[in-house]
């Protein structure tokens, strides 16, 4: 009996080194491969790589740069069930912005606004401003719009650009002009009696950028609301 538990002790004994072994091997072979997916920019391969390494050594950073990956690949869904959603004070910066791009991305505003929140407590700027009051809007919150509107003006600078998709080809437009686009809304929901002013403060936005195309839509819709507005008074 004492021979039979030393033979299966020992047995025991090689498997488990031969597993480590077998996992060193695996690590460095998905950490070789990582490194040659990313030079030949294959992110699918990049995806595989990240997610057998999460596996083989699980870290925090693997995962937020395995969520990365997926949300700069536009698969947001795969990003958040890699991160999670919750608000959470002790995850990464990378976590925090994959929550936030991810969550507004699929249309949940309030969520993402949350992750937003967290990574302009940590370093305010103006894109973040701009994508705060963005969500403030949809979510009706005018006001708190408006403070980081204010904010934005104040500090976006000429070279910074915003980058706008509605039409086919994607433009790129003053990081500035693109408040003052806000602004005009905001000023429109807060006062609908007062339309000429919100068509004021969106023809200063098409001054700096003639050619916003998501304000000159915004400026025809205002100017036919007026328009409607005064054939019913007449």
């Amino acid at each position: 009996m004492k021979k039979l538990l030393i033979v299966v002790m020992v047995c025991m004994g090689y498997s488990y080194s031969g597993y480590s072994q077998t996992s060193t091997e695996l690590q460095k072979h998905y950490e070789a491969y990582y490194t040659q997916m990313r030079k030949q920019s294959d992110i699918a391969g990049i995806i595989n790589a990240l997610t057998h390494l999460n596996v083989i050594s699980p870290s925090i950073e693997r995962r937020d740069t395995l969520a990365y990956v997926y949300a700069n690949n536009n698969q947001h869904l795969q990003a958040l069930n890699t991160v999670g959603i919750e608000k959470n004070d002790t995850d990464s910066d990378l976590a925090v912005q994959v929550k936030a791009i991810s969550l507004k991305a699929i249309n949940q505003p309030k969520r993402a606004l949350e992750q937003f929140e967290v990574l302009y407590s940590r370093k305010p700027n103006a894109y973040l401003a701009y994508e705060l009051a963005d969500l403030k809007i949809q979510i009706g919150d005018n006001a708190g719009a408006s403070d980081n509107i204010e904010y934005g003006i104040l500090n976006a600078k000429d070279d910074m650009k915003y980058a706008f998709y509605e039409r086919q080809q994607p433009y790129e437009v003053q990081l500035k002009a693109a408040f003052l686009h806000l602004k005009g809304l905001i000023q429109y929901n807060m006062n609908k009696d007062d339309i000429d002013l919100a068509i004021a403060t969106i023809d200063e936005a098409l001054k700096i950028d003639p050619n916003f195309n998501l304000a000159s839509l915004s400026k025809q819709a205002l100017e036919s609301r007026k328009a409607e507005s005064s054939e019913k008074q007449n």
